[in-house]
């Protein structure tokens, strides 16, 4: 232990020795204890400038962290100037290593000095070396590379790939044979050789639950380089040899600060590189590995970056899976498991749970007695866990996923100042999130918006114009308690991700506004389908984009006029008319889309019936889809182009009605052609029955003829199915019209036993699509039998509504509610009883 004090420049007590080079501090990367720890060495050997590890591309931006309004977790963003979707993220939490050594720096008046390979190599070694699979980071328990975004991440995983350029093991010229090697988890291998089978539970021991200031304050780098200088000598590189690179850089920057500053240099890195970077090598073996290396020009900034985004098990946010209660650990003063638990029992009674200060001090007891049993020094979180589980959440993993996801994990999203770096986009993003007062959260929120008030329909513009541009902060959800086109529901959620695909959107515009419309009409051009361009119209209207929208339509009335195919036509129908909505509720012009979209509906009725004849089972059942999406498209076109509802003039209206009629039209012809297959031809009676153009009595006279013996069963059954499946309320219609029931059901008792093995497929779909109620009622019809008293149709033959006769049980049910809304008391005389005898008599023969 003594030569490795010696050689880390450290004395026999822990002061620094004159002349033994510099203090190389090994850390884990958003460990708070080591964070604690770097922060009392740096306090201790007060050097004259601190190296961190990262890239050097960031110097300039270092001065930001001192800001007010810069809050961790933030991450440097670098992204390629000509490809902003290749892009790796640096993120440092209040409790990272490196962010500590930043701010003691910076209140210091220190040089900091990020020293590891620049990003304009990380983000080109991505690039072209893409589809090599991930690498583990060696001084941490897991995945810590810089993670990177783009469709050329290696391995091809997009944006939750992990971009290996920084990390992972070729070091240039080596062949696919190096990513053979054995990957090695430090900390693994110490924490087995120590007697534990979790690495995590070991670190906590060893490092986390130290008390900085206690002792030697360098101790703890003392014993974590010989441990890794060990490690490195029986494993090598571990399987990460593109750490020979990187190493290679940092130490020729740890020479040009020594030259300059002397030996008074700090060093805070990732523990495992500390016996490279004290190796040593002469310059030109070190330049040797960097000659040749591929570049990009890159930009860098600060962005936010949240704690659930820290736990994820990819890229270099990795390798913790409890940030809130790592940053409760550092921020903690003292009391730390005391402190977590009151936290704990805030969250539960904030959900109405009851848990009292009884709960904490017995969850307390138990935590420092499960650290105890288990032969700890201080409770960690799995004793908090079982602690809180067993007192506070009796029992119950429900609350306690709570926990976990609200206060082990959290939701704190980092805020970084106005005067960071960004693309002119972005700075108008983030003038516009002001002025509607959008804030961006990492937790996931509902947002109600009615388009009658401005504010919210500038924010609805806001939020389409970025899902266009592929910026995802909200996604559209299904509103509550209105269907109206005046109300819409978001579903709020910032990602870090969203600011690369920010500066990725910058190369359409330097506003939302123009960044949308140069990519509504570029994708206008580039649509592969007519359905595609007729999607895009509607996305153009929600965004209220007036300049791209001319453009869209262009190409829209062209491709409708060129193309043949029916199908594609009814598919790009239902969104065009639904487009027509939107006139109303924000002020669009909507005539020249009202036209096109008639256009389409007459070619959609002259090219259907042909283009539904000799349809094999699932081409007829995607047919089937596209009748219902254009009978409901020209009912609401119909609709909107009524006077008044910016469809055009009186006669433009009036022709527009007449869409309805030729329709109808299509619907009797496709009911009635036997070449049309049966899920068809039962879908068109069914439309035909509940826009009233087709008596009950019909409805049942043809549903007879395809239920009779002559007809193959499973075109009877396509024919069912297309009748009353599909999810349009067969089920309700089936109960109330027993005629159609006992048809069905007569139908399929005489079914042969080797048909009945055919169709019954396709009758489970249809049944299984209704509501369990719908179903049980069906059941206890068909048990009954049809004409029998208490069906749900009110069969029989008296009066419409009513029982044939006196139905005493159903009487007596209802006597003690009539009794009590009429006020008639049991203490009544004898006189009174007789009286409210006889009324209940009547009142019975009402109910019967």
């Amino acid at each position: 232990m003594s030569a490795s004090g010696d050689a880390s420049g450290l004395g026999a007590h822990g002061g620094r020795t004159a002349g033994a080079g510099p203090l190389l501090l090994g850390v884990r990367h958003h460990g708070p204890g080591s964070a604690r720890a770097v922060r009392a060495a740096l306090d201790a050997a007060r050097p004259r400038v601190v190296l961190i590890e990262g890239p050097p591309e960031a110097d300039a931006l270092i001065p930001l962290a001192a800001e007010e309004d810069m809050r961790p977790p933030v991450a440097l963003l670098a992204h390629a100037v000509d490809e902003p979707g290749r892009s790796a993220f640096w993120p440092l939490a209040e409790f990272s290593p490196e962010w500590v050594a930043i701010r003691w720096a910076l209140e210091h008046e220190v040089p900091a000095r990020f020293i590891d390979l620049p990003a304009t190599h990380t983000l080109a070694w991505g690039r072209d070396e893409a589809g090599e699979g991930p690498t583990d980071r060696p001084d941490e328990p897991a995945a810590e590379a810089p993670e990177t975004t783009g469709s050329e991440t290696p391995g091809g995983r997009g944006t939750d790939g992990t971009d290996e350029s920084a990390d992972e093991g070729a070091a240039p010229g080596d062949g696919p044979a190096v990513h053979d090697a054995v990957r090695v988890d430090p900390l693994g291998v110490l924490a087995e050789a120590a007697g534990y089978d979790d690495p995590e539970r070991w670190w906590e021991d060893v490092v986390e639950h130290r008390s900085a200031g206690q002792g030697d304050v360098f101790e703890p780098f003392t014993v974590l380089e010989e441990a890794m200088g060990v490690l490195r000598e029986t494993y090598g590189t571990g399987g990460h040899d593109r750490d020979l690179v990187r190493e290679a850089y940092m130490r020729l920057q740890v020479r040009t600060a020594q030259r300059e500053f002397g030996d008074d240099v700090a060093v805070v890195c990732g523990a495992w590189h500390v016996p490279a970077l004290r190796r040593k090598s002469t310059v030109a073996a070190d330049k040797a590995l960097l000659k040749g290396l591929p570049k990009v020009k890159a930009d860098m900034t600060w962005v936010p970056w949240t704690h659930r985004r820290l736990s994820r098990r990819s890229g270099y946010g990795a390798g913790i899976d409890s940030p809130g209660w790592y940053g409760h650990l550092f921020g903690a003063p003292d009391r730390p498991v005391e402190r977590w638990l009151t936290k704990v029992a805030g969250l539960l009674r904030d959900e109405d749970r009851i848990v009292s200060s009884a709960h904490v001090i017995e969850a307390v007891r138990l935590a420092e007695t499960l650290a105890a049993m288990r032969g700890r020094p201080l409770p960690g979180l799995s004793e908090t866990t079982d602690a809180v589980r067993a007192v506070m959440c009796e029992g119950s993993d429900v609350p306690l996923a709570l926990v976990h996801d609200r206060l082990v994990v959290g939701d704190v999203l980092g805020e970084v100042p106005q005067a960071a770096p960004a693309v002119p986009l972005q700075r108008d993003l983030d003038r516009s999130q002001r002025r509607l007062r959008l804030k961006p959260e990492a937790l996931e929120r509902e947002l109600e918006l009615d388009l009658r008030k401005e504010n919210d329909a500038e924010r609805s513009r806001l939020l389409h114009r970025l899902r266009l541009l592929g910026v995802a902060w909200g996604e559209p959800a299904a509103s509550r308690g209105s269907t109206g086109t005046f109300r819409e529901t978001w579903r709020l959620r910032w990602e870090p991700e969203l600011s690369v695909r920010v500066a990725e959107a910058g190369v359409w515009g330097t506003t939302v506004l123009a960044a949308a419309t140069a990519k509504a009409e570029s994708d206008a051009v580039s649509a592969s389908g007519l359905a595609d361009v007729t999607a895009l119209a509607e996305r153009c209207l929600l965004a209220e984009l007036p300049d791209a929208l001319p453009t869209v339509m262009q190409i829209l009335a062209d491709r409708a006029a060129l193309d043949a195919d029916v199908g594609h036509l009814a598919q790009a129908l239902p969104a065009l008319v639904r487009s027509l909505r939107y006139g109303d509720v924000r002020g669009t012009d909507t005539g020249a889309l009202t036209e096109v979209a008639a256009g389409l509906a007459e070619r959609v009725f002259v090219g259907l019936p042909p283009a539904c004849a000799a349809l094999d089972a699932e081409a007829a059942e995607e047919m089937r889809r596209h009748v219902d999406a254009v009978h409901g498209a020209v009912g609401l076109l119909v609709e909107v182009a009524a006077p008044g509802r910016g469809g055009g003039d009186d006669a433009s209206a009036q022709a527009h009605r007449g869409l309805r009629g030729r329709w109808q039209a299509v619907l009797k012809v496709l009911s009635l052609r036997d070449s049309v297959p049966g899920v068809i031809r039962g879908r068109a009676v069914r439309l035909l029955l509940d826009d009233g153009e087709l008596a009950q009595d019909e409805a049942a006279r043809l549903m007879g003829l395809v239920l009779s013996p002559g007809t193959e069963p499973g075109d009877a059954a396509a024919w069912i199915e297309g009748f009353v499946g599909g999810g349009s309320g067969g089920g309700m219609l089936l109960v109330h019209d027993e005629r159609l029931l006992g048809l069905v059901d007569a139908w399929l008792t005489g079914v042969s036993a080797e048909a009945f093995t055919d169709v019954l497929p396709l009758l489970r779909r249809t049944f299984s699509a209704y509501e369990p109620g719908v179903r049980r009622t069906l059941g206890e019809l068909v048990r009954r039998g049809p004409g029998q008293r208490g069906s749900a149709a009110g069969a029989g033959s008296g009066i419409p509504g009513f029982g044939t006769g006196l139905d005493s049980d159903r009487a007596d049910a209802v006597l003690p509610v009539v009794r009590l809304l009429l006020g008639l008391d049991d203490d009544h005389d004898d006189h009174d009883d007789d009286v409210a005898h006889a009324d209940d008599n009547d009142l019975a023969g009402v109910a019967g």
